[in-house]
């Protein structure tokens, strides 16, 4: 988000520095180091319709790197792996009948059709999917996945969530674009953030690390001041926060009590993600949907189904994720915990994986990702423009019609921007 700001700000004349409170620019889409492996920190995948990320790694010089694949989709239900990832064998998935497949089939139709999101808005999940796919596929198939992907927020999350998911799954066949690939630029994010660092450089921005802010405010000629832990203060024209929104309430001094209240009533969902590398695959699956109740993660995304091996020096990369509320006692939970509990789990799904198979486990969490996207949630957003003259809030909450991912955050960016220098 920041670092699309940046650009697109410096490309309009204008004199930008970038703060980032951690050592390396990158955020959700940084990477670390899995022993000889370096790799994000949490998945990330890009599809051909993701025309905004790929405008961007066209200006960084990495769009014509990137390696596209088609992959496979199962579902892990009752204690066994399926796999869902074409029309036949979504005749032949067990549980559900006929007419339940129908329904089903029907209810992906039906959203990858709506135009109008803005009328789901005020429909709750639970009752769209009980709508179209009936009782039994809802209890078998979405009540799973719900559970798994928004914890028991999804008892108050509106149908555009699941609308989104399924436009983004669906958008390249919309666009014309035959069949839907994956694609990764080889070497992960830690090669596209260190690209677009050096364009931003280039272009003449001004990048500042460890600068960790604690209060934006106006200053008394007009301008705007941001403090920071090392007793620094430095003033600009304008200030755009970044941070999630009840961390921007708490950072922005002087919002009105309306604002604040906006602000802190957004809901966030945070990740607990662990990563693992394994000497053998586990699957044909690049993402492996799970409706057990009994198995603790959301899903397992095998990301050596998609990347070559050869980026991983032959190792299997697979990550198990779990979103929760940035409040959930998980986070309390030491990583040796969280380890335990989870490849615990794990090799029950998959019981013949024994401990030396398993070359580096890791855990990264951060506990504001997702907004739920509750009823009227874009009614009831805070507007970009603050009370605080020439401050600004943009952040990953204006994702109104799509899910959580990287194109949409540069598409927030983008469009937002228009509302600051009108």
């Amino acid at each position: 988000m920041g670092m699309t700001l940046a650009l697109r700000l410096v490309q309009q004349g204008k004199q930008v520095t970038l703060f980032e409170a951690a050592p390396e620019l990158g955020g959700l889409a940084s990477s670390w180091k899995m022993n000889d492996v370096e790799w994000d920190k949490f998945y990330h995948v890009i599809l051909l319709s993701d025309f905004n990320t790929r405008t961007i790694l066209k200006e960084i010089g990495l769009e014509d790197k990137i390696e596209w694949v088609e992959t496979k989709t199962g579902f892990y239900m009752n204690g066994k792996l399926y796999s869902m990832s074409d029309t036949i064998e979504f005749l032949k998935f067990p549980t559900l009948n006929l007419i339940d497949k129908f329904r089903l089939g029907l209810t992906i139709l039906m959203a990858s059709r709506i135009k109008n999101w803005k009328k789901l808005e005020k429909i709750p999940v639970t009752d769209w999917l009980q709508k179209w796919s009936g009782s039994n596929t809802f209890k078998k198939i979405w009540l799973p996945l719900l559970r798994a992907k928004l914890g028991e927020s999804y008892t108050k999350t509106s149908a555009v969530f699941i609308w989104a998911t399924i436009q983004r799954l669906y958008g390249a066949r919309r666009s014309g674009l035959k069949k839907e690939m994956f694609g990764y630029v080889p070497g992960g994010y830690k090669r596209i953030i260190e690209a677009f660092k050096e364009k931003l450089i280039a272009e003449g921005v001004i990048i500042k690390t460890s600068a960790i802010a604690t209060e934006i405010a106006a200053t008394a000629d007009g301008g705007t001041q941001v403090a920071f832990t090392s007793g620094a203060v430095e003033e600009f024209d304008k200030i755009i926060s970044t941070l999630p929104s009840g961390l921007s309430a708490k950072l922005c001094y002087g919002l009105s009590e309306a604002e604040v209240q906006k602000l802190n009533n957004i809901n966030y969902l945070g990740v607990i993600c662990v990563a693992v590398l394994l000497d053998k695959p586990i699957s044909q699956f690049y993402v492996t949907n799970i409706t057990d109740s009994w198995v603790p993660f959301t899903g397992v995304i095998e990301m050596s189904a998609l990347v070559d091996k050869k980026y991983f020096n032959n190792n299997n990369l697979v990550y198990l994720p779990k979103y929760v509320s940035p409040t959930d006692p998980l986070f309390n939970y030491s990583d040796e915990e969280i380890k335990k509990f989870f490849i615990s789990n794990f090799k029950k799904m998959y019981p013949w994986l024994t401990d030396d198979n398993l070359k580096f486990v890791g855990v990264a969490r951060a506990k504001h990702v997702i907004t739920v996207l509750t009823k009227d949630y874009s009614v009831n957003l805070p507007a970009v423009t603050t009370s605080i003259p020439n401050v600004y809030i943009v952040n990953t909450s204006y994702i109104l019609d799509g899910t959580l991912n990287v194109n949409e955050t540069i598409k927030v960016a983008e469009n937002k921007l228009k509302e600051i220098f009108v």
